[in-house]
């Protein structure tokens, strides 16, 4: 069996349930594809600094930090404001736009995004978008036709070259690059002008930006402006001229395309449909502004020192490599540090042995740790919670504090969002490290993030952003897990419900968790 046919951990599960999952896997098993790689014959090679000058947007982050050598953030932990903030930097850039993201939905979101795309394109700025293939199934049409604008270049991440048509033919005629295409680039970033850049767990895509009828995303996402964007583009660059990155027009048939591109795009994506209002919590209109200072020539930052850390984009081909150092590396090293608190969050936490013991020498230093991460009944991968499952009871037993997210409580707190008719699921990825240094990006904490999948974070030294994320988790919006004095498992939630099984799940989803627990390992979460 391949993992690439589960992978990623964001939604590939929840698309192939396990039935058509067991499917696909005897399929395989008869099958035997053969495509091969396109050649790379005469890729340009481009940079950031081939664009930059002055712009408008490079004056708002110099008017908005005084201190050429320094860095500044704002969290952007409100949906609709971190969407309206990515659409109003493309608006205003001059000079080049450089995205980086593991999936651009084919929904309102991802249209209305590849859009704005195309009208920046049309005030001459240098667009590139870099974007990982494994979710680009049914959009080759779009990303082809935004393709042929003369100021637009779409590279793909270690794409699929057959079957494209479908997810599932996709794996099955490739079979031959299995262990090479479970390799994917879950990175997201996004730069305006070389000045103002964004990073953190969103997608674009209708579930992160509160746009879907039946689920969304609890994210969080982090505006940079400063030396640190430096350190972006050039993470950018190397990625984007990276041999297993390929140009969209050599990955799909260019004769595909419409003689009349710019017409045939605007009718493909003529269905986005705007933003509805969002009535943001009193709590959290502070987070809610962000539009309204870069119209007004100036940003809220909260000045700190950072560093941003990169997989290398060739990152399974080098496993095993004592020489490479990965994110993950970098998390664990600043944890391991920790003296007094740690708070993890993280939609898909599946420790290991590894990680349990660590935590474990961390208790006994008198450090406390705190976790927060999906409950089974708001994880959108089954799969993810199995692996999360069996070290649950260790964790409680050693005095880790694990919280649940509660799809009901969230919809019905609606601190972390307004979900209206959907529930709630959470997807941001942090860690808040003794009061003092946030980590925030792209990496779940599990097998996957750490071994196949390219993850980009970014460390800050500042008690002041971590006290405000502090300040608007929400625990009441999840079950608190702890031992019962029979010592078995027991949720809590904060209105004194108790229960001795997962909560808000049915006896079927329950039982399908412990039959599949002894037959799927860690490494293929």
């Amino acid at each position: 069996m391949t993992s690439c046919t589960l992978a990623a951990n964001e939604t590939l599960t929840k698309r192939f349930p396990i039935v058509i999952w067991v499917v696909h896997v005897a399929l395989s098993l008869l099958l035997l594809g053969c495509a091969n790689p396109p050649t790379q014959a005469n890729r340009s090679v481009t940079l950031s600094t081939d664009t930059l000058g002055p712009s408008a947007i490079q004056s708002i982050a110099t008017h908005s930090l005084d201190d050429i050598g320094a860095s500044g953030f704002q969290l952007l932990p409100v949906a609709s404001n971190a969407y309206a903030t990515r659409i109003e930097l493309v608006a205003q850039a001059q000079h080049s736009l450089d995205v980086q993201y593991y999936l651009v939905g084919n929904d309102d979101v991802g249209h209305g995004f590849l859009r704005a795309l195309r009208d920046a394109a049309m005030r001459g700025v240098r667009v590139r978008l870099l974007v990982d293939d494994l979710y680009t199934t049914g959009e080759d049409p779009i990303l082809s036709l935004l393709n042929k604008h003369p100021n637009v270049e779409v590279r793909l991440f270690n794409p699929f070259t057959a079957g494209r048509s479908s997810t599932l033919s996709r794996f099955l005629l490739e079979l031959n690059r299995a262990s090479e295409l479970d390799h994917r680039m879950h990175n997201k970033m996004f730069v305006a002008d070389g000045a103002v850049a964004i990073l953190g767990g969103r997608n674009m895509a209708d579930d992160y930006f509160m746009r879907r009828q039946d689920g969304n995303f609890v994210d969080l996402d982090v505006l940079a402006v400063g030396s640190i964007v430096r350190q972006v583009e050039t993470t950018f660059d190397t990625y984007w001229n990276s041999a297993i990155v390929y140009p969209l027009s050599v990955v799909v048939d260019a004769a595909a395309v419409p003689n009349n591109p710019f017409d045939a795009f605007e009718e493909l994506t003529s269905n986005a449909t705007p933003a509805p209002k969002d009535n943001v919590p009193e709590p959290m209109l502070r987070y809610a502004r962000t539009v309204q200072q870069l119209r007004s020539g100036k940003l809220e930052l909260t000045k700190a020192d950072a560093e941003l850390f990169a997989d290398p984009a060739d990152k399974a081909a080098r496993t095993g490599d004592p020489s490479m150092t990965t994110v993950r590396d970098h998390f664990q090293a600043t944890v391991g540090k920790a003296t007094h608190d740690v708070t993890l969050i993280s939609p898909y936490f599946i420790p290991g042995k590894a990680g349990v013991e660590r935590m474990k020498a961390a208790r006994s230093r008198g450090v406390e740790i705190t976790v927060l991460t999906n409950s089974l009944a708001s994880n959108d991968v089954t799969l993810a919670h199995l692996g999360y499952s069996r070290y649950r009871e260790d964790m409680a037993r050693i005095g880790v504090r694990l919280y649940e997210l509660s799809p009901k409580l969230t919809h019905d707190r609606n601190l972390l969002g307004r979900f209206r008719t959907s529930l709630g699921k959470l997807h941001g990825k942090v860690a808040l490290i003794d009061k003092r240094y946030l980590f925030v990006g792209s990496m779940n904490l599990d097998d996957r993030s750490e071994y196949k999948n390219t993850e980009v974070a970014i460390l800050i030294d500042s008690p002041d952003l971590c006290a405000q994320i502090n300040s608007f988790l929400d625990f009441d919006s999840a079950y608190r897990v702890v031992l019962s004095p029979d010592g078995n498992l027991q949720w809590r939630a904060w209105n004194g419900d108790t229960f001795d099984h997962d909560p808000e799940t049915s006896v079927l989803k329950r039982f399908e968790i412990r039959a599949l627990r002894p037959f799927v390992p860690d490494s293929e979460l």
